[in-house]
């Protein structure tokens, strides 16, 4: 009779036998493994496998554990290319507060990757979204960071998204806010929080 070895499970695999198992494929397939930890195993390897985002992304939509969904956020993050973007961007509308969040810090890591689509987010038909693309800008170190605001608050018929704007924007605003701070304050002439925001942050640019 044939010696049938046993699969042992991830945490009794050695180092030197987790890398003789590596190769992108196989990585792939060890995302839908039933153990977390070979899971994050395999999402932290997938660095090496562009080709593995679209893996990444379908596997990021079902994971229930917490430290894979952070590992494979990670990858996606390092990968940067349009998939995994598109991945990050598909998770902004994700009913899960907790993945939305995750997205929003990994798009904030990649301002070159997210600069060319960040128009459309802020134009987006869902003002949730729109919100969300808002809370990218404030950690996107970009140039265009007040432009894309200063469009907000100029265009934006929601209230809510002119408020999450108008409150980077007294953040980082500069002399180039300063009418549409004003006009601002005449669209929403009703709206108590818009007047008390966009007053600080016009007295902050006049004592700049």
């Amino acid at each position: 009779m044939p010696l049938i070895r046993k699969s042992l499970p991830p945490e009794a695999v050695s180092e030197d036998e987790r890398k003789q198992r590596r190769d992108c494929d196989h990585l792939a397939l060890e995302l839908d493994n039933a153990e977390p930890l070979a899971r994050r195993w395999a999402a932290r390897d997938l660095a090496d496998c562009p080709e593995a985002s679209a893996a990444l992304v379908a596997r990021l939509q079902r994971e229930t554990d917490g430290s894979v969904r952070e590992i494979i956020f990670s990858t996606l993050t390092g990968l940067g290319n349009e998939v995994a973007v598109a991945g990050l961007v598909q998770c902004l509308r994700s009913d899960d507060a907790a993945l939305r969040n995750e997205a929003i810090g990994g798009m904030q890591q990649l301002p070159d990757a997210i600069a060319p689509i960040m128009r459309g987010l802020l134009t987006d038909a869902d003002a949730d979204v729109r919100i969300l693309a808002v809370n990218v800008l404030e950690s996107l170190r970009h140039p265009e960071v007040e432009a894309w605001l200063i469009e907000v608050i100029e265009n934006d018929p929601e209230v809510n998204v002119c408020a999450t704007a108008l409150d980077l924007l007294s953040e980082v605003g500069s002399a180039a806010a300063r009418e549409p701070l004003q006009r601002l304050r005449s669209r929403f002439a009703d709206e108590p929080y818009i007047q008390f925001a966009a007053d600080l942050a016009l007295k902050r640019l006049e004592g700049n």
